[in-house]
């Protein structure tokens, strides 16, 4: 994503560690600033109140599935603040500046994930998929709210006809491996490097090889398997439990004790293109690798 952060000339050393810590481009505050980080960027963080925020974007605003998503920080970057596009890169982007710890809190106001439930927008981002009918993602982000939605995988060739409340989520190009991870709590960033590794050597494959690593939402949190992958500099993927418990797993696993049907080979099969896995779940130390293409 590609990130304009807009400020004061007085917080520019604010701006540059932001920019130290997750990349974009410096923009120093003027008149028409906004309008043209709406042109020319993917997301946008501003350093100064929300209200001067709230005034500059609401005459660009046009519709939420193009709009950038916004983030305010206040001046001692104690508060990250979702103003747009909260499900469309606001909330990673102010989670990031938490993790990153350039912020103290990250201040997530969306329905969904302030019950800790994963949208419907966070799923398709989570499996590099695009919603092919939007309109569904409204009665279905509500209906979360209130109860699991079942999440089904369809291989084709099939056709399927659907109501307005179900979703369709269509896979991006590309058949490059899935390495899907699951790990002990705690565990250290070192085990899952070393894991991926042995697992990538079974199959003689390289990190190079890899599009993505996946593992199961409810370790968003497990600090060892975020510095592992953004060490590897690939993206990673919290997979939903209603999308990994739709998956058929190959070996069993002693995650059904937190009613997980698996983690890292439904993680794998989930954002693979082919369904195909290369590598069955093995263990390595404290952590276990699938691999899918």
């Amino acid at each position: 994503m590609k990130i304009a952060i807009i400020c004061f000339d007085r917080n520019r050393s604010r701006a540059e560690k932001i920019k130290s810590a997750i990349g974009g481009d410096i923009i120093l505050y003027e008149q028409d600033a906004f309008k043209r980080a709406f042109e020319l960027y993917d997301g946008i963080i501003a350093i100064m109140a929300a209200g001067i925020v709230t005034r500059k974007i609401a005459p660009l605003l046009t519709e939420k599935w193009t709009d950038p998503p916004v983030v305010a920080i206040d001046d001692q970057l104690t508060y990250a603040i979702p103003m747009l596009g909260g499900h469309h890169g606001a909330n990673a982007i102010a989670r990031e500046l938490y993790t990153k710890d350039v912020v103290r809190l990250p201040v997530i106001s969306t329905a969904t994930e302030a019950n800790d439930v994963a949208s419907v927008e966070s799923m398709a981002s989570a499996l590099h998929s695009t919603i092919i009918n939007r309109k569904s993602t409204k009665s279905i982000n509500a209906s979360l709210l209130h109860q699991p939605v079942d999440t089904v995988q369809l291989s084709g060739p099939k056709v399927v006809i659907v109501d307005n409340d179900v979703a369709i989520l269509s896979h991006n190009e590309g058949t490059r491996l899935v390495v899907g991870v699951g790990s002990r709590k705690g565990i250290s960033k070192a085990a899952v490097l070393q894991a991926i590794d042995a697992g990538l050597g079974e199959i003689d494959a390289s990190i190079d090889d890899v599009k993505v690593v996946a593992t199961a939402f409810v370790k968003s949190h497990e600090q060892g398997i975020i510095d592992a992958i953004s060490e590897l500099e690939k993206p990673i993927a919290f997979v939903p439990k209603s999308v990994i418990n739709s998956s058929r797993c190959q070996t069993k696993s002693r995650a059904a004790i937190i009613g997980l049907a698996g983690v890292a080979e439904p993680c794998a099969l989930a954002l693979s293109s082919l369904k195909e896995l290369v590598l069955t779940k093995k263990a390595y130390g404290g952590v276990t690798v699938a691999i899918a293409r």
